[in-house]
This record gives structure tokens, sequence and C-alpha cells, in this order.
């Protein structure tokens, strides 16, 4: 390891000379109070800012250890600590003067979810800080201004690092609520399954969104007040006695008239499998970790999935045990994706019918008079619900606005009503009474042993290498293959989609041989990660700071939608 002084030396000695002599700082080099990591130097002022990292010793931190000795508190303190970094650097982002990037000093940012992040981690058992960003390095054209540079890692950083990595300059209170707070959103998914609840929405929840834009609260929002009968009371470690909503297992519908409040509930249920930042009206909100969306996707493809229990006995004679396809209708992609839920470990089925396919959903009492089940190769969800969860233990939240058919199998019905809730399940079951009944299939529900086992795609490979690239949250490159992750609905952050492209890389480098199952890949990748880290995931390589892991759900996902699969 060199030292600051000399990493000073070496930036004078390269001061105006042309930009490539900027790799030479690559490095490890001891400052006062933390290590610095230069790990990739950026090839001109105009390309993706240079990669660097500082590590603060435990002793040096400071950080006591009721604020990081579980997984939950770690996570929440990091974030916390990456938001704090990330306001100190914006000050002095740009202050050092240059062409392109020149100046450029930043951090991830964070939105309203805490995820466990690549830029920060604190480690458990020593309690040492590491944090890692971007820096642009300066030039003049394509001339080194090592001075400016200079500013940026010998003035600049170590205000950062002071303002964001060491606990004695940091808001004592304001770390204690963080803490406080992941440890109530911690007790209240404990307490889910202990109750046995799918999800619970606080009394005073603020759900709507400032925007189709923006995750930030709704000002004057209408503050959520759950139905006396669906009342629940838990005592918090810290914030204390709190009331809420508690949706109980089994199947639920959401039910009231357009532009009430379903598909808010419903969007908060979505993203509440994450815990929330304080002041973001949903820190409250919790629902199952494994609860999962599902909606059509016309278009997307399908590899070699069980849709049996929904589609049989088609025309063209297509076998749907193992139905194959580059262009999903509506029902068919529906379909795929509840069984590819139920292969990732699904407790809960999240579903607006807004987005759904309709024939997959329900046919109603006249239609099954008119056209014959003989003659209809779908079985539609509301005859599959009950059984799913009766057999299987999987839970069903469903937004109708259209269809009064679930009245009929519904355990719970909820209308919302200006953005209050309302238990109307007497009144409506009474009403349902006046309609004929729909007719259910006798045969049970034959759950697929979800055998699939890929191999590796030579395809993807590019001069032995496989190129990665993200789109936003639109979806994922690997080598020449798009995967559209548009309608996965529960990715929260585009650094998900960067991690998912990293953890299909693994797959295809090292698990893709044809001997393991799909489920088996995805145990090895989290296994790995939950000992190792995502560092698990580079092989030694210098771990980039913009990934934020993704529920296991996600990567299920991603794999299904993988054109490249070869199975």
């Amino acid at each position: 390891m060199k030292t600051a002084e000399e990493l000073k030396e070496l930036l004078y000695k390269i001061d105006r000379r042309g930009y490539p002599a900027y790799k030479d700082t690559k490095g490890i080099y001891r400052f006062k109070g933390f290590v610095l990591g230069i790990d990739h130097v950026q090839s001109d002022p105009f390309a993706s800012p240079s990669k660097l990292h500082i590590e603060v010793s435990g002793k040096t931190a400071g950080f006591p250890v009721r604020l990081y000795d579980k997984k939950h508190k770690r996570i929440a303190l990091q974030d916390e600590l990456i938001r704090q970094f990330g306001r100190c650097a914006s000050k002095y982002s740009f202050q050092a003067k240059g062409s392109g990037k020149s100046g450029l000093l930043s951090v991830t940012r964070c939105g309203q979810e805490i995820l466990e992040r690549s830029a920060c981690y604190v480690d458990q058992e020593q309690g040492s800080v590491i944090m890692r960003f971007e820096v642009g390095f300066p030039a003049n054209g394509r001339t080194i201004n090592a001075r400016e540079l200079i500013r940026i890692l010998f003035e600049f950083l170590p205000q950062c690092v002071e303002k964001s990595c060491i606990y004695a300059n940091l808001d004592e209170k304001r770390m204690e609520e963080v803490m406080e707070l992941s440890e109530d959103q911690a007790y209240i998914r404990d307490q889910l399954s202990k109750q046995g609840l799918i999800a619970f929405v606080a009394d005073g929840a603020i759900l709507p969104r400032e925007s189709g834009i923006s995750q930030r609260p709704m000002k004057g929002a209408v503050p959520f007040v759950s139905p006396e009968s669906m009342c629940v009371s838990m005592e918090l470690p810290y914030h204390g006695t709190i009331t809420g909503m508690g949706i109980k297992k089994g199947i639920t519908l959401i039910v009231g008239g357009g532009y009430h409040g379903k598909s808010t509930l419903l969007k908060a249920l979505e993203l509440c499998v994450y815990p929330h930042i304080a002041g973001d009206g949903r820190e409250y909100v919790v629902t199952d970790g494994d609860a999962m969306k599902i909606r059509a996707e016309d278009g997307r493809s399908i590899k070699h999935t069980d849709i049996s229990m929904f589609i049989n006995d088609l025309p063209n004679k297509k076998d749907t045990s193992a139905f194959y396809t580059e262009d999903a209708s509506g029902s068919t992609s529906q379909a795929a994706n509840v069984a590819e839920a139920i292969e990732a470990g699904a407790t809960a089925f999240l579903i607006d019918e807004d987005t759904s396919a309709t024939n997959f959903m329900v046919r109603d009492e006249l239609m099954q008079r008119v056209i014959h089940r003989d003659m209809e190769p779908i079985t539609p969800f509301i005859e599959r619900a009950g059984d799913l969860y009766e057999k299987y233990g999987i839970s069903t939240i469903l937004v109708a606005g259209s269809s009064g058919a679930y009245f009929q199998i519904a355990d719970k019905i909820i209308q919302m009503d200006r953005y209050v809730p309302r238990d109307i399940t007497e009144k409506a079951k009474e009403a349902a009474k006046s309609y004929p009944l729909l007719h259910f299939p006798e045969e049970e529900v034959q759950m697929s042993e979800f055998k699939r086992y890929p191999e590796k795609n030579p395809g993807v490979y590019h001069k032995g290498r496989i190129k990665i690239k993200t789109m936003g949250k639109d979806g994922i490159s690997l080598g020449n293959e798009h995967i559209d992750m548009r309608y996965v609905e529960q990715l929260a952050d585009s650094e998900q989609l960067t991690c998912l492209g990293y953890m299909m890389k693994y797959a295809e480098e090292h698990l893709f041989n044809g001997e393991r199952t799909i489920q088996q890949i995805v145990d090895e990748i989290y296994g790995q990660i939950e000992k190792r880290g995502m560092e698990a995931l580079f092989g030694g390589s210098d771990l980039p700071g913009n990934l934020s892991l993704p529920r296991r759900e996600e990567l299920y996902a991603c794999i299904n939608r993988y054109r490249g699969l070869n199975l």
C-alpha cells in the first residue's frame, strides 16, 4: 500500500501529460483516517467516470454495534450512509474544472426503497465502512489537469468521508431513528406470518405518489384508515402501538369506482415487499417479501414452461406441459407468469384486472353455457385460485373494477371509496346470491415438478467475453440477447437490473451446464451472495458501486424472459 504523499507526487509528475498517464494512479493509498482505492481509471474525460472506493476502519468509523448487528439494521445503516455521502459529494461535484466529466464527484442515488447496494458496505464483525463512488478525473481537452484532481482527492473527498462515514460527526438522533425504523419494519414483517397476514397497511399511511415519474408522497393525499373489521394492532419495539389494515391470507378482492384508489393500494402492496425510508408515507406498509405481481405480457418468450393447469388441448396440439413460444398471447403469458411465480416460491399473487387478460381471469356463467368447457382450452384463474390457496398456500389479492364474478370465491372484499377502504364482504356476498353461480371443474390442480435444465448459450459470447448493458428499468442485454423486463413491476431501481445482468453473466459462465435446474441455479447464486456478498459474482475483480440486490423472484423472472435460454 502506498501513501497519500506518493499519490500526490505521482499526480504532480504526470500533470499536463496525455490523459492515458492517469492509468498510473490505479492502486491503494493510505490517507489520514481512511484508505483510498483507485479501482478503474476512465480512458478519456468524456468516458464513464473513474471508479474509486474508500475504506474506514471500524475503530475510526466508530459506529455502535447496535446500529448494524442484524442484517436489516446493517442495510438500513448502509442506505443512510450513501445518502449522507451523496449530499456531501453534490456540494463539491464539478467544483474542479475541466473538459467532459472533469470534476464529477458522485455516489449512487437512492430512491424511496431501502435496498442492499454495492455502493456501501458495513462489516458486521469489524464495523468498518466501504464506500464506492465515481470521480471524473480532470483534464483540459485530453491533457491531464492533476492539480484539480488533487483538490478533489485531498480537499473535497476527506470532507465527504468526515461528514458521512465517521459516527462522531453525524446526527446521533438521526442514526438512532434509522435503526429504530428498521427494527420496527422487521417486526411487522415477522408478525405477518405469525398473525396469518399477507400484508399490513398502517393507519395514517400516504399511498398516492407525487406523479407518474416521482415516488415521493403526494401532498394533500388522503391518509389511510383501516376498516374496523380488518383493523390489526401491533406493539412495535420503538414506535409503540400501531394500528392498520391486516390483509389475511386467502383471496382478497379490492373493488370500487374508477379513480378511488384501488390500483394505488395494490401498487403500494407491490413495492412494500421492500422497506421504505422515513417520510415516504409507506414506511409502515409491509407486504410478504415473496408476494409477486402477476400480469399479462403479450409478446414475451416462454421456454418450456408447464402452463397445463390453465391451458390444455390447444387446437394446434401444442404441448402445454412444456409450452414454448417466442410471441406469447395475453392469456398464455399470464398463465406462464403464474406458473413461473409458483416455481420461484411466491406466497401471494398481486393482480390488477386492468393489466390482465380477460379470458385468463374469468368466464362468466352465460359464456360457460354458450361455449362448452370441452371447446375452451383455457381454465380461467378464478377456477384455480381457491385450490392454489387451499392446497399450496398461495394467496391472491385482486383489483377488480368491472367483473363481480370473484365475489363468489373471495374471502374478503374491500371497497375503495375516495381512497378510504371499506369492508363490504357480507354485502357483496349477499348481492351475489341472486346471480347464477359459476361452475368449477372437478379435477384438482396438478403442480408441475419444475425440472428445466439450462445449458450454455455460445451465442452470447464475443471474443470469449459476455458484454452486459442495462437499459434503465426496461431491460438488460447479454451479448446480443435483449431481456425485456418492462413488465416485471416490482423492480424498484435500475441498479437491480444491472445486478441481474451480472447474475445472468455468472450463470452463463458457471452454472448453465445442463445439470442444474433453474431453482438450483438461483439457490446457488443467492447462496454465494449470502456467504461472500455481491463480490461473489465477480471472481476477484473489483466490485462496481452501481449494483442493488434484487429479490430471488426477479432473478427467476429474468431467466424466464431470456430468449437465449438454452433448454
